[in-house]
């Protein structure tokens, strides 16, 4: 049977881009099999071969694509580098879509080898991954651990030597714990008033709890204080971001500080409490992460999802140590007196019996010719041994008003002689015994006799001066005087002989005296005085006196004076003086005694006195004329800018060359009121440029001319430029500093301020009109106020940047400011917390902290009265200035 097939017709379509089978080829291989199909082909078929190729053509448009991917997928598994390139390429975000419970349980033991390889392999790797986590807690459990260790010691001492610390010791002794323990336990006194859980992001406040009987302001108040003085610390000396400030200490008070990963716990405590407190707070903390971390993480102000925390809290509110108030211990301080008070008794008479005879010992002791070698005190007696002078004072007699028994004392003394003046002097008046005229005296540790006495009394003297020791007073007997004629006419001759020495003009070579006769000779100037009249009112017999007389000429300045007087015959206008052992001839003259006294001076003996006449002025008209010029040129050498290099004067004419600033004086107008000539005058000057201040500053004006508002001027050789000027006009200034600087001077542009362009004013003026506004008793600002710190931190970023194209520097003082509620410590406090905050927000928008300062000014600057419908409202806010450097 014979079956008619008509072909398949398919719609016309273009192959879509993701398959690769051929729709058309499909079609017809699918007519084909359509026939083939029919029985009355069948019989057809019987020489057909098996495989027919259609049916593989049919596979790889069926399955063509699957099969080349299963063979790419085979070649794959057989190449390790290729297949580890793409698991490699589907390996992470598997690992992201996987369960973390599995994923964790597979990788285990595979992450567990590995680490424990790599460890063994190096071990340094590990040590400095760990060394920046554990380094700092390590390092601030040392800290604490010798803190506390040093507390107790410090303790322990403070208290060893007191009532308390015996006290506490029997205390050690009897309950079996250390007496360290036992001080801490009673000295440090403590309670833990307040704890504050602040989150370290935002500063806001967590939880507070307070002990009982104790005040404190809003806890929200302290808690933006804390941040923004943490804020503060780091950003002043560069510290890192988890490190943080520990301790604060103010009076009484102690604010101790942990930090943790996403809150800081900060306990007040009044009082001294032991370091072991910040472990306890340390552990409270560690226990508030691992029960709510991510609600911590996610803090945002709502505290409805750490409603245990306060409980948590108040655990550490209740750490405190009062102080033990015992009873006075009477019965030990009675037990205690009833053995002190005899043994007190005792000791006093023992001590008084001592000090009774060490004032004896210290009395023996100050007189003179006596020595005390040795004393001592043994069974309630006293025993002294020693030297004693015959001549010094009873040691027995000095125990007299003493109070000490003479029956208990024991002396023993040996007599020697005392070199002391008082006891030298008593012998030598009981030896020599001096006649009435002469007295014997002590002077300065010497025995000085004076008066008259015979010679024979003389020489005994002086026999007994040459035998008294060596070390003991001197025996001086100069001033005895011997009364014999004989003495009596020497002591005249010598009086005569020393008027004759101090005579000027007379030298004594020679003088003796022999058989009643005296002799002297010498040499004498005519002008000195006559000797022989010297010999009147001297005693001296002038028959008995044979002299014998050399004349020259003495170099006394008074002689040398008046043998210039004769030989020169100064004029009246000329004075001769003598002026420390000068001549000195002042006043004016002719050359021609000028000359004169010029060769006298010349023909003075050497070693005379000089003869000085340099202060004669030569009256002569080529002197005058002379003079003039001098004054002239030393006119010119003072102006400033004129430099002399050679003058002289030649035939009634002066000649002057050197160097001249343009703007210097005119030489020629100087020669007015000189009285020099001008006609006479020959002068040649060179120009040059001065480096004095005044024609440095004049040539700076003439080629800088520098604006009205900048002003130059002249400070201590320094040009100094001082006002407002373009930019343009202080670079120019600043090129001519550097020229000046080669050569020694100085122009200081420093207090120069560049002029601010225009685009910076008004943008200066639109921040400082913002304000940051708050709620009262609020340091941080409300959600509305969010968009104005937006816009106000992009503007101070456009202006920063445009300053430092325009270049200045701009600074920006954020002030922060309260209204009249509250204390006024606290008005300004909150007010420095508004800045501080404002700052932080700024920083974290990405303005330049460095850029930004603060200050609090409490109510000292309102922007409206108090009184007004509006006034607190506007005086809590946060106000912007901007400064150009």
């Amino acid at each position: 049977m014979t079956s008619t097939v008509d072909p398949i017709s398919l719609p016309q379509r273009a192959a879509s881009n993701d398959t690769e089978i051929d729709r058309e080829a499909l079609a017809n291989l699918l007519v084909e099999i359509a026939r083939n199909v029919d029985p009355d082909y069948r019989a057809r078929l019987d020489g057909v071969p098996t495989a027919d190729p259609r049916m593989e053509t049919l596979r790889q448009l069926l399955v063509g694509r699957e099969i080349s991917e299963l063979s790419r997928v085979t070649h794959l598994l057989d190449e390790p580098e290729q297949l580890a390139s793409a698991v490699g390429g589907v390996l992470p975000s598997a690992a992201a879509r996987a369960p973390h419970a599995q994923l964790g349980e597979a990788l285990a033991p595979a992450v567990e080898r590995a680490v424990q390889r790599s460890i063994q392999k190096s071990p340094r790797t590990l040590t400095d991954i760990l060394y920046p986590v554990f380094l700092p807690a390590i390092r601030k459990s040392i800290g604490e651990k010798i803190d506390q260790t040093f507390q107790s010691l410090n303790e322990t001492l403070r208290h060893i030597f007191t009532w308390h610390g015996l006290k506490w010791r029997l205390e050690a002794w009897r309950t079996g714990a250390s007496f360290s323990e036992v001080v801490l336990k009673h000295s440090l006194v403590y309670r833990v008033e307040h704890v504050f859980l602040i989150n370290r992001n935002s500063g806001l406040l967590i939880a507070h709890v307070t002990a009982d009987n104790a005040t404190s302001e809003d806890p929200q108040l302290i808690s933006s204080m804390l941040s923004a003085i943490q804020d503060f610390v780091k950003d002043s000396f560069n510290e890192k971001e988890q490190s943080g400030l520990d301790t604060i200490r103010f009076g009484e008070l102690r604010l101790w500080s942990e930090v943790g990963p996403f809150a800081t716990l900060v306990a007040v405590i009044r009082g001294n409490p032991p370091e072991e407190l910040h472990e306890i707070f340390r552990d409270l903390l560690l226990r508030i992460h691992d029960e709510c971390s991510q609600a911590l993480e996610q803090f945002d102000g709502d505290s409805s999802q750490l409603v245990g925390v306060e409980t948590l809290l108040q655990t550490c509110v209740e750490l405190k140590q009062e102080d033990s108030n015992q009873g006075f211990p009477w019965l030990v301080v009675a037990a205690v007196l009833l053995v002190l008070i005899p043994a007190g008794g005792w000791f006093l008479l023992s001590w008084q019996s001592g000090q009774r005879w060490q004032a004896y010992v210290s009395r023996l002791s100050t007189q003179p010719g006596i020595i005390v070698a040795e004393q001592k005190v043994h069974d309630g007696q006293f025993y002294i041994a020693g030297l004693r002078d015959p001549l010094a004072a009873d040691p027995q007699a000095l125990l007299s008003g003493t109070q000490v028994d003479p029956a208990r004392v024991h002396s023993q003394w040996q007599f020697y002689q005392s070199l002391e003046p008082e006891f030298v002097l008593k012998r030598l008046t009981a030896s020599l015994a001096p006649p009435d005229s002469v007295r014997l005296s002590i002077v300065n540790d010497r025995i000085v006799a004076e008066g008259e006495a015979p010679d024979t009394w003389i020489d005994r003297a002086r026999a007994a001066a040459r035998q008294l020791s060596a070390g003991g007073p001197v025996f001086d007997i100069s001033k005895v005087r011997d009364v014999s004629p004989e003495a009596r006419a020497a002591e005249h001759w010598q009086a005569y002989v020393s008027r004759l020495e101090a005579q000027p003009g007379i030298i004594v070579a020679q003088q003796r005296a022999r058989g009643g006769h005296f002799y002297i000779a010498g040499l004498r100037d005519p002008l000195a005085a006559d000797p022989q009249s010297l010999l009147s009112g001297t005693k001296v017999d002038p028959a008995r006196v044979h002299s014998q007389w050399q004349f020259y000429q003495s170099l006394d300045p008074k002689f040398v004076l008046k043998r210039l007087t004769a030989s020169l015959t100064p004029p009246k206008s000329v004075r001769l003086s003598i002026v420390e052992d000068r001549i000195v001839a002042e006043g004016e003259a002719p050359d021609t005694w000028i000359d004169r006294a010029r060769a006298a001076a010349r023909q003075l003996s050497a070693g005379g006195p000089v003869f000085d006449i340099s202060k004669v002025r030569d009256v002569s008209p080529e002197a005058r004329a002379a003079e003039h010029w001098q004054t002239y040129v030393s006119r010119l050498e003072a102006q400033p800018g004129i430099i002399v290099a050679q003058q002289r004067a030649r035939g009634g004419h002066f000649y002057i060359s050197g160097l001249r600033d343009p703007q210097a004086a005119d030489p020629q107008a100087l020669l007015s009121g000189t009285g020099v000539d001008p006609a006479r005058v020959h002068s040649q000057w060179q120009f040059y440029q001065s480096l004095d201040p005044k024609f440095v500053l004049k040539r700076l004006v003439a080629s800088l001319a520098p604006p009205k508002s900048v002003r130059l001027m002249t400070i201590q050789d320094r040009i100094v430029a001082v006002g407002e000027a373009p930019a343009a006009w202080i670079n120019r200034a600043r090129v001519a500093s550097q020229q000046l600087s080669a050569d020694g001077l100085s122009l200081d542009i420093s207090e120069l301020r560049e002029s601010t362009p225009q685009e910076l004013t008004h943008l200066r003026d639109a921040i400082q009109a913002v304000d940051i506004f708050f709620d009262s008793g609020k340091a941080v600002p409300g959600p509305e106020q969010l968009p104005v710190l937006d816009k106000l931190a992009n503007q101070l970023k456009e202006l920063a940047k445009d300053a430092r194209e325009a270049g200045v520097t701009a600074q920006f003082m954020l002030t922060g400011h309260s209204d009249a509620t509250g204390r006024e410590t606290a008005k300004v406090s909150i007010s420095a917390a508004r800045a501080e905050t404002v700052r932080a927000l700024l920083k974290k928008r990405g303005v330049d902290p460095e850029l930004l300062l603060v200050r609090g000014a409490g109510t000292f600057e309102p922007a409206e009265a108090e009184d007004s419908r509006t006034g607190s409202s506007a005086n809590r806010r946060v106000s912007v200035t901007v400064n150009f450097h």
